[in-house]
């Protein structure tokens, strides 16, 4: 991985369940790694771990309040992924959009001769 690649460290870190738990935590508000190991069968050197590989990410930052150190979520750093799939997004979406028109106008074609012959047929039968 590239020293400025942030977007293969952001995704790396958030590829994990634990550490999408721990985000989904965060984003009520600041945490001690006590509060955030609470839900967790695992030690805390395995949840500070984890931490670190967020903190690397950019995805949280840790404080100190006197004997507290918090945890902090910096949701800003999840832009890069979000704009890189927004890209992915539009790109699907317009591709849909092409199909859904294929699909539509190939469905009038097909749909086109015997939907004649059977207004012709209704045509027919109300004539006296």
């Amino acid at each position: 991985m590239a020293p400025n690649d942030t977007l293969s460290a952001t995704l790396a870190a958030v590829a994990d369940p634990t550490r999408r738990a721990i985000l989904s935590r965060l984003r009520s508000g600041a945490a001690s790694v006590g509060e955030l190991a609470a839900p967790f069968a695992m030690s805390l050197p395995a949840i500070s771990k984890h931490l670190k590989v967020l903190e690397r990410a950019g995805l949280l930052e840790r404080s100190r309040e006197a004997q507290w150190r918090p945890c902090s979520l910096r949701p800003e750093a999840l832009r890069t992924v979000a704009d890189w799939v927004e890209d992915f997004r539009a790109l699907w979406e317009a591709r849909l959009d092409r199909m859904q028109a294929y699909v539509e106008d190939l469905a009038r074609r097909e749909a086109g001769p015997a939907a004649k012959a059977k207004a012709t047929r209704t045509r027919t039968r109300r004539k006296p």
